[in-house]
C-alpha cells in the first residue's frame, strides 16, 4: 500500500539564469501536485545552475538568487501538501554553503548544508563553500527522510548521521557530470553507505561549457537493488511510490532503458553541442569539412544536435587535397542535407608564400608552410562566422591535442571543440556506430589512412605512433596518471612512451589557447588537467 509519492524532476538548468531556473522548478511542482506527489526532489544547486564558479563570489548574484528563492517559496504555497527539495547557495554568518532546503506551505521547513565538498578533477567547491555537518531528517506521512547532497553519499559519514536520526529514505540531489566510467561507479561507491535505507539519487541533465550532465537518476531499495531509473541525457519526470516502511513499490514502468557505451558517448556529445550553442545564444554552426574522419564525425554530431538547416560545411581544398577527399566531402554534405561550399585556398597560400619569400629565402620548406594552409582555413571559417553569426566547430580529437598534432590559430581556431576529449580510436568507433543502420559517413572516409593533406602523400603515422598504441599510452598517462615506468612495463616500447610523453608536455601552450570542448573521459584536457606551460619536470 502506497504511503508516500515521491516525484523526481531531472531538469536542465542554465548557470546564472536564476529566474528561468525557478520557473522550471515551479512547473515541475505543478506537474508533481497534479500527480498527487508528496515530496518533489530537484537537482543540486538547481536555483543557480552548476557549476556557477566565480559568479558565487559576486554578492549581487547570491542576492538575486535569494530574492527568486523567496518568490518561489511563496509561489509553492499554491500546492498544499507538496514538499519541494530545492538546491541553492545559502549565506549564513558571512559564510556560503551548498544547501538544499525543504519548501512547503510558503515556508522553508528545513535546510541542509553539504558536508563533503569535492576539490579534485573538475570540482572547486572548497573555493566557494564551507562544509556543513549537522544532519537533517524530516517526516512526511510517517516516513522519515534524510538529506545528503551529491558527494556526501560517496562517503560513510553523512549517510550514517542521517541513519542515526532515524532516516528510512535518503534523498540525494546531485550535479554529477558524465564520463564513460561513471554510471557503474556511482552505484558501487554509494550503495555500501546507504544499505538499509532507500536511496533516491536525483541528477541534473544538460551541457554546461566543458561538462555534460547525464541525468540517469535512480532509486535503490534498502537491499541495494535498482528500483527506478530515469533516462540518460534528457529531462524527465517520474513518480516513485513508497510503502509505509519507506521501501519503493516495484514498477517496471519506472526502469528506463540506458543505452550501450557508444550510444551514451554519442548522446553526450550531441547534448553538449546543443546546449553550448543554445545557452550561449547561437543557433547555427559552421565547420571545415576536409573529407577526413574527424570533420565527418563532427558534422554528423552537429546535424543531430542542431538540425541540417542550421549547419554549414565548408571544404577548403589546397593543391595537396586528394580528389577522393572532395568527392567524399560532397557526398556526405549532400546526404545530410547541409549547405556545402568550396573555397579553394591554393591562390591564397601562394600569395602568403610570395609575401614571405624574401624572409624565407634560402630556408627549406617545413611545417611552416603546412601551418600557413591551416591558418588560412581558420581565417576563412572565422570570417564566415563573423558574417553569418554561426559558431565555428573545431574538429580536432584528443589524440591530436595531446600530441600537438594540430595548428594553433589554424584547425584549432573556433568556438567549440566537439571531439576534444574523444581519442582517435573512439572517433572511428563512433563513426561505425553511427553508420550501423544507414551510411551517414561515407565508408571510404572510415577506411582511408588518416592524413592532414598539408604536403604530398602525408599520413598521420609519418609523425605519430599507430593510433591504437598512441591512445593506449595517452589513456594510461593522462587519464590514469600512470608513471612512465609502469607504462613501459605494460609492454610499450620505451622510445615510444618517451616520444608521446614529450609531445604531451611540449604541447601544453597549444591546449591552453584552444577552444573548450565537452569532457567525456575520466580526465579531459581542460578543467581537470592543470599543468604549467613553463615546466622543467622530466619523468
Amino acid at each position: 500500500m502506497t504511503a508516500v509519492k515521491l516525484g523526481l524532476a531531472q531538469i536542465n538548468t542554465t548557470v546564472g539564469n536564476v529566474k528561468a531556473n525557478a520557473v522550471q522548478i515551479l512547473e515541475a511542482a505543478r506537474w508533481a501536485h497534479a500527480q498527487g506527489v508528496d515530496i518533489l526532489l530537484t537537482p543540486e544547486l538547481v536555483m543557480i545552475g552548476y557549476p556557477a564558479e566565480d559568479l558565487l563570489l559576486r554578492p549581487a548574484f547570491v542576492a538575486q538568487q535569494d530574492r527568486e528563492l523567496e518568490r518561489l517559496c511563496a509561489d509553492l504555497a499554491q500546492f498544499p501538501g507538496l514538499h519541494v527539495v530545492v538546491g541553492h547557495a545559502c549565506r549564513q554568518g558571512g559564510l556560503l554553503y551548498n544547501a538544499a532546503s525543504v519548501l512547503a506551505g510558503g515556508r522553508v521547513l528545513h535546510t541542509y548544508f553539504k558536508r563533503e565538498l569535492p576539490d579534485y578533477g573538475v570540482f572547486d567547491e572548497k573555493r566557494y563553500f564551507r562544509p556543513g555537518g549537522d544532519p537533517v531528517v524530516f517526516e512526511v506521512k510517517g516516513i522519515k527522510f534524510g538529506l545528503n547532497i551529491c558527494e556526501d553519499a560517496w562517503f560513510a559519514a553523512a549517510p550514517e548521521l542521517a541513519r542515526r536520526q532515524g532516516a528510512q529514505v535518503l534523498l540525494v540531489p546531485n550535479a554529477s557530470p558524465y564520463s564513460t566510467r561513471k554510471h557503474g561507479e556511482r552505484i558501487e561507491r554509494i550503495a555500501p553507505h546507504v544499505a538499509g535505507m532507500t536511496l533516491v539519487y536525483l541528477n541534473k541533465v544538460g551541457g554546461q561549457d566543458e561538462l555534460v550532465f547525464d541525468g540517469g537518476s535512480f532509486v535503490l531499495d534498502p537491499a541495494g537493488s535498482v528500483a527506478a531509473r530515469l533516462p540518460l541525457f534528457e529531462p524527465a519526470h517520474a513518480v516513485v511510490e513508497l510503502d509505509a516502511a519507506g521501501r519503493p513499490v516495484a514498477s517496471a514502468a519506472a526502469l528506463a532503458d540506458w543505452p550501450q557505451p557508444l550510444e551514451q558517448v554519442w548522446n553526450a556529445l550531441v547534448l553538449a553541442v546543443r546546449d553550448y550553442l543554445g545557452k550561449s545564444g547561437f543557433s547555427k554552426a559552421v565547420l571545415g569539412l576536409s573529407g577526413g574522419i574527424d570533420s565527418a564525425l563532427v558534422l554528423a554530431l552537429a546535424v543531430e544536435a542542431l538540425g541540417a538547416d542550421q549547419v554549414r560545411a565548408v571544404m577548403m581544398p589546397s593543391r595537396y587535397t586528394a580528389d577522393i577527399s572532395l568527392i567524399d566531402a560532397r557526398q556526405m554534405a549532400e546526404g545530410l542535407g547541409v549547405r556545402y561550399d568550396e573555397i579553394h585556398i591554393g591562390a591564397l597560400a601562394q600569395a602568403y608564400e610570395q609575401a614571405l619569400e624574401p624572409q624565407f629565402r634560402g630556408l627549406a620548406a617545413d611545417t611552416t608552410e603546412e601551418n600557413i594552409q591551416a591558418r588560412i582555413r581558420g581565417n576563412l571559417l572565422m570570417a564566415l562566422s563573423n558574417k553569418s553569426g554561426a559558431l565555428v566547430l573545431t574538429t580536432g580529437n584528443k589524440s591530436e591535442l595531446a600530441t600537438g598534432y594540430c595548428t594553433l590559430y589554424g584547425d584549432m581556431a573556433g568556438g567549440y571543440a566537439v571531439i576534444k576529449d574523444v581519442p582517435k580510436t573512439l572517433v572511428y568507433e563512433l563513426a561505425r556506430w553511427r553508420n550501423r543502420e544507414q551510411e551517414v559517413i561515407p565508408s571510404r572516409i572510415i577506411e582511408r589512412p588518416p592524413s592532414a593533406e598539408l604536403r604530398p602523400d602525408q599520413k598521420d603515422q609519418d609523425s605519430l605512433p599507430p593510433y591504437d598504441v598512441l591512445d593506449a599510452i595517452i589513456e594510461r598517462y593522462v587519464e590514469d596518471n600512470e608513471p612512465v615506468a609502469t607504462i613501459e612495463k605494460a609492454g610499450f616500447a620505451a622510445e615510444t612512451v618517451a616520444q608521446v610523453v614529450r609531445l604531451i608536455r611540449i604541447s601544453e601552450y597549444k591546449r591552453r589557447q584552444g577552444a573548450i570542448g565537452p569532457k567525456i573521459t575520466s580526465r579531459a584536457f581542460g578543467r581537470d588537467w592543470r599543468y604549467p606551460i613553463t615546466n622543467g619536470f622530466r619523468e
